[in-house]
């Protein structure tokens, strides 16, 4: 009877190391489902040095950029799903981490509406100074000027992304909320450098990206990013031609030979407004869906306290 029972004892033992070594395997291989996918999503988007003579940033390249938040906030959610393992079961760490970023995101978000209403006011004004061209080219020459970088005096992000001593399926998602937002932030200081023309944000969030994002494609992405932002001071495509085409105008005024260039400042002026207000709501429309998520997961909490 006692070595049956040693052996029913050992029998489970070994079932349960089994089962332990598979579930451990199955994790791993969620997780590394979760890493291609977010690699896949980086590889679908280009830097804008990858062409040759591509050395400044564009509209259409900031947003393209713009789209990996909602790609790889897609595949987490599809991690979580796939591993079983949903907001009501994080421990209070990742709950903590999840909620930080979900917050300084929609700050973010208020920082990219704030400088596309700089560069619309810019547009207006603009606007305003070549409707005045041919009334009073002193007036007009009031107005013509050159759009300027924006100013960053406030901390962007609230407190460091952390990393925590866990196991099991909380480690896999806590693994995985700190590569999201290392790459949200990193996203979103491309995006704010861009459109202010400022380095400092693009700086300040590459921080969040060391150590956990280990991608080799991300490395050299980033390199190139750097290279454009902060090495050549490069500014937005739209923005150069539309202070190249101010530039030309005001040129022609005090020449007193204006022979198109207030027709080609309108043309470039429509061109930049399109795109203001094209990335404007992408912004609002993402800015709803992490606050939508965030109330969500706080409704699902309150409920559970119940």
């Amino acid at each position: 009877m006692v070595l049956l029972v040693a052996k029913i004892s050992k029998l489970y033992s070994k079932l349960e190391n089994l089962h332990h070594q598979s579930q451990t395997e199955a994790l791993s291989a969620s997780f590394e489902g979760f890493q291609s996918d977010v690699l896949n999503c980086l590889n679908t988007f280009s830097s804008p040095s990858s062409k040759p003579g591509s050395e400044i940033l564009s509209f259409s390249w900031i947003q393209q950029c713009f789209e990996l938040i909602p790609m790889i906030n897609k595949a987490f959610a599809k991690l979580a799903v796939e591993i079983g393992y949903p907001a009501s079961k994080w421990e209070a760490a990742s709950v903590d981490e999840y909620l930080k970023y979900s917050l300084n995101l929609l700050e973010l978000f208020n920082s990219i509406s704030s400088s596309l209403s700089h560069l619309g006011q810019a547009r207006l004004s603009l606007s305003h100074g070549v409707s005045l061209e041919e009334k009073s080219s002193g007036l007009a020459l009031n107005k013509l000027r050159a759009i300027q970088p924006m100013s960053f005096n406030k901390e962007l992000v609230k407190g460091k992304v952390k990393d925590a001593s866990c196991s099991g399926k909380e480690e896999v998602i806590h693994q995985a909320i700190m590569i999201m937002e290392c790459i949200g932030y990193w996203v979103n200081g491309i995006v704010l450098s861009g459109l202010s023309g400022n380095d400092k944000p693009y700086s300040e969030m590459r921080k969040f990206g060391g150590g956990f994002v280990k991608f080799s494609s991300f490395t050299r992405l980033d390199s190139s990013v750097f290279e454009v932002i902060v090495k050549k001071k490069g500014e937005l495509k739209e923005v150069k031609e539309v202070n190249e085409a101010v530039a030309s105008l005001v040129a022609a005024i005090a020449a007193g030979k204006n022979s198109g260039e207030a027709e080609e400042l309108r043309r470039r002026l429509e061109v930049f407004e399109r795109h203001l207000e094209g990335f404007g709501k992408e912004v609002d429309h993402l800015f709803n869906e992490v606050l939508r998520e965030r109330n969500q997961l706080l409704h699902g909490f309150r409920q559970l306290k119940e």
